[in-house]
C-alpha cells in the first residue's frame, strides 16, 4: 500500500504545483506587436486581449470613434482566437487522458 500513498502524495503536489503555476500565469501581461510596432496588443494569462493600439498612421483619415471601434474589434478578435485556443488544446488534453483514470481534482487541473 505504500506504492498508493506515495502514488497519491505526487498527485496532491502535483495538483499544488499546478495550481501555483496558473496563479501566477492569471497575473501575466504580454503584449505582442506586428508591423514593427504599429499595431499592438496586450493580453493576459487568461488569453484575454486587455487592449490593441493602432498607430495612428494605419489609420489615418478615421475619426477617433472608428479608430477606437477598429482598436476594439482588434482586441475582440484577439480574444476570439484565444478562446478557440483554450477549447482546442482543452480537447487535445482529453483525447490524450482519455482512458486513464484521473481522479477529479486532477481532471479539473487539465
Amino acid at each position: 500500500m505504500k506504492g498508493i500513498g506515495d502514488l497519491f502524495q505526487q498527485a496532491q503536489s502535483m495538483k499544488r504545483a499546478v495550481e501555483e503555476l496558473n496563479s501566477e500565469m492569471s497575473k501575466a501581461r504580454v503584449t505582442g506587436e506586428s508591423g514593427a510596432g504599429m499595431v499592438k496588443v496586450t493580453i493576459n494569462g487568461s488569453y484575454e486581449a486587455l487592449s490593441a493600439q493602432i498607430d495612428p498612421t494605419v489609420l489615418a483619415g478615421l475619426s477617433e470613434d472608428e479608430r477606437t471601434m477598429v482598436e476594439d474589434l482588434v482586441a475582440a478578435a484577439v480574444t476570439d482566437a484565444s478562446r478557440r485556443l483554450r477549447e482546442f488544446q482543452k480537447d487535445q488534453m482529453a483525447s490524450l487522458t482519455r482512458g486513464v483514470n484521473l481522479p477529479p481534482d486532477l481532471k479539473s487541473l487539465l
